[in-house]
């Protein structure tokens, strides 16, 4: 077997499993939590650096304004995802975060539509067209728009979008980013400390050994996908990442407790059939001979 598939696998299990931990940490503010995500990460990412001596592109890159521009704003996208998905799972809203990576991919070809004038096929209009319907439904349904997933799915199509028009690699790229919102996540958790209301000083001992354990947490599934990214198709990688939100999803039900009433499942069926249509013709294309 390939062995980017075992690595991309791996990530993508991670991902979906993510919930577990952080149900750990349900008395924990969700802002906290990802500082401490975000200053284990560059830890762990700086002990990688290190390790495979690359420091060479940082000089390079922090005197070009507009790569620390462009990284100062998919850092921005990046944490305001890892702040709504943390406070989704800690409260109670694991489907909901499910259904925003479900919805993933089909964001992702309406912003390369909009923003890169990429020109998707028919097959793909149609995906988009169904999931679109789900999600229309499961507005009415509701009474309101699936503000969490929406969020989840938009905030991590346009981190996408921005690192794949940015000029670094997977691992560089993540490094420079935390390096970014590490001075910001540093101060907010000074004065997390210095105004009382910081878990560092009430916490017990279990709590804090789950939120140290978060920066590992974090890089590795990051370094195994990069890994895997480099070894496989980006159709395989397609296929791939519906592990993590299905994980999610059979977790919210079997394991939490979460209710998916008829009507709200009939949306969910519409956004896993705009999948599937997806997923099918991204198989049946990437077979087809290259045109001359």
């Amino acid at each position: 077997m390939n062995p980017g598939i075992l690595y991309a696998s791996l990530a993508y299990t991670a991902w979906g499993l993510f919930p577990m931990y952080f149900h750990q940490l349900q008395g924990v503010g969700a802002l906290e939590v990802v500082i401490y995500r975000t200053l284990g990460c560059l830890v762990v990412l700086l002990g990688v650096l290190m390790w495979q001596r690359r420091w060479r592109w940082l000089a390079e890159r922090v005197r070009q304004p507009r790569v620390l521009g462009a990284f100062a704003l998919s850092a921005l996208m990046l944490s305001a995802n890892w702040l709504g998905y943390v406070w989704a799972v800690t409260n109670q809203h694991v489907l909901d975060s499910s259904l925003g990576y479900f919805m993933l991919p089909l964001v992702n070809v309406a912003l390369g539509f909009s923003l890169l004038r990429e020109r998707p096929r028919p097959g793909q209009w149609l995906a988009v067209s169904v999931a679109a319907a789900g999600v229309l439904w499961l507005t009415v349904d509701a009474g309101h728009p699936p503000w969490i997933a929406l969020w989840l799915a938009i905030s991590f199509g346009f981190y996408g979008l921005l690192r794949k028009v940015g000029t670094l690699g997977a691992l560089e790229g993540l490094a420079l980013e935390t390096i970014l919102l590490a001075p910001l996540a540093a101060a907010v958790l000074a004065y997390l400390i210095w105004s009382g209301s910081s878990v560092f000083q009430g916490g017990d001992s279990r709590t804090l050994g789950w939120l140290l354990f978060a920066g590992p947490l974090t890089a590795i599934p990051l370094l195994l996908f990069a890994a895997g990214a480099r070894r496989i198709t980006l159709t395989t990688m397609g296929l791939l990442q519906y592990i993590s939100p299905t994980l999610q999803f059979m977790l919210g039900v079997l394991l939490y407790g979460e209710a998916v009433a008829p009507g709200r499942l009939l949306g969910y069926s519409l956004i896993w059939l705009a999948l599937a249509l997806y997923s099918v013709e991204g198989w049946w294309q990437a077979r087809q001979p290259p045109r001359l």
